[in-house]
């Protein structure tokens, strides 16, 4: 079977064996086809990691991990079936794949099933610079850990308790392959650290965190700035008042605004889209943001968090806008989606890879400024979002902000609008990106919402 052009990684580094997890993958494809599949496509991982958790200056937990498994689908023309396994002995290899094409025989067939054309698929690609294993020993990372805790535990002595504080260090190799030839394989690396803590006052309690996440674990916060950051969180948010019924601006904090790109993302992506089951619903080349606003993905990033070679199909992604000048370019497909659309693929099964939206180069002082008088808000709660007409309805929690300077903290009240309402009235983004996620946005100020106190 023949292979993309992978980036070499430094053995000596690596503790994977490369050669061999490709060899099994494409051995397995081989079986597959032997047994009778018109096609067929495999994935494997295997992951490695430490996570260490502190609470109250006592060790909690200390956990090492080793994982493997492996998943192949195999069509019979236009039936599919798939299977996993953990065992990655011949033997286990011959059941799975006997177990694939058994559950094939049985599923109806589906015109739209099969595997991408190999047109898409990634003919060869750079070293993302995805793989830095941190080799920290357990008695480090439980001192690190206490570090952070301590620091937040005397930030003030309203501070009287601790949900704990954590490391965690992760490495693992990705392989996929398809009977195009495709056979496509890279390490990456991920670590975090953070910090929760509850903090009381007049007999009501508050609890609050940070976190840092990074591909290399010197770009991860300092503890002693983590447990900072949770302790001046917890604080401010003590004497928290309850809000009347209103209309009003709202500032989404940036770690926040996240999920409304993420609501964004599951309305445009492929199987809400065919389902009908979605309020973007033929709304591709209309305007659905401010002109200002473009909202684009950057899957080569070098280190990023999200950064991919390839999605999860072995297609090829690439720098492109989802939404350009307001008027949304793009959805976000994976084959199957794009064939029942009659549309191409994105590079995005499995999801997105470092989606960012414009700013509009100012901080969120500077945006607190231009709200004037309304809420920022810091927290959401619930599940009240409903994709398929856009409404959105959510507990909330942050702070009161009047002549542009926080006033108070808020909370038990719900934010109500609708997305594409939302969306529309989104009158500036911050430059305070958050990219601790594949989803990089700074704070949203929307022009208006409504808030029903209690």
């Amino acid at each position: 079977m023949s292979k993309v052009n992978p980036p070499a990684i430094q053995s000596e580094q690596n503790p994977f064996d490369a050669s061999r997890l490709c060899a099994i993958t494409d051995d397995l494809l081989r079986l597959a086809k032997s047994k009778g599949a018109t096609a067929a496509e495999a994935g494997l991982s295997v992951e490695e990691g430490l996570s260490v958790t502190v609470r109250m200056g006592e060790v909690e937990t200390i956990e090492h991990n080793r994982d493997k498994s492996l998943g192949v689908t195999v069509y019979l023309g236009q039936r599919k079936g798939s299977a996993s396994t953990t065992d990655f002995t011949t033997a286990a290899l011959d059941h799975t794949v006997q177990a694939a094409m058994d559950i094939a025989r049985y599923t109806e067939a589906d015109e739209y099933a099969g595997l991408v054309d190999p047109r898409y698929l990634a003919k060869d690609y750079a070293d993302l610079d995805l793989y830095h294993p941190w080799t920290v020993s357990p008695e480090t990372a439980i001192e690190m850990a206490k570090v952070g805790e301590a620091t937040a535990m005397e930030f003030d002595p309203r501070i009287t308790n601790s949900e704990g504080a954590y490391i965690t260090t992760h490495s693992g190799y990705r392989v996929y392959g398809n009977s195009h030839g495709f056979l496509g394989h890279y390490a990456s690396t991920r670590h975090s650290n953070g910090c929760t803590v509850i903090a009381s006052e007049n007999d009501r309690m508050e609890r609050d965190y940070w976190y840092s996440l990074a591909r290399a674990a010197d770009q991860l916060e300092d503890f002693v700035e983590v447990g900072r950051k949770a302790g001046q969180r917890v604080i401010a948010r003590l004497g928290a008042r309850k809000l009347k019924t209103q209309k009003a601006p709202v500032i989404f904090q940036a770690e926040v605004a996240r999920g409304l790109l993420g609501h964004l993302i599951r309305s445009i992506s492929g199987g809400a889209l065919y389902r009908n089951s979605s309020f973007m619903v033929n709304k591709l080349g209309e305007r659905i943001f401010p002109a200002r606003i473009t909202i684009d993905e950057r899957p080569h990033l070098p280190g990023a968090i999200g950064s991919a070679p390839f999605d999860s199909e072995g297609v090829a992604n690439r720098a492109h806008p989802l939404v350009k000048a307001g008027v949304l370019e793009s959805y976000v497909l994976d084959s199957y989606a794009a064939r029942r659309l009659k549309l191409e693929p994105t590079g995005n099964a499995g999801g997105v890879h470092n989606l960012f939206i414009s700013d509009d180069g100012k901080d969120l002082k500077a945006l607190l400024k231009d709200m004037d008088k309304g809420l920022l808000i810091t927290e959401v709660m619930g599940q009240g979002v409903n994709i398929v007409t856009g409404d959105y309805s959510r507990g909330a929690a942050g702070f009161w902000v009047e002549h542009g300077e926080i006033q108070y903290p808020v909370e038990e009240f719900t934010l109500a609008s609708n997305l594409a309402e939302m969306f529309q009235r989104l009158i500036a983004v911050g430059n305070d990106i958050d990219t601790r996620s594949s989803m990089c946005t700074g704070s949203w100020l929307i022009e208006q919402m409504t808030v029903a106190g209690g």
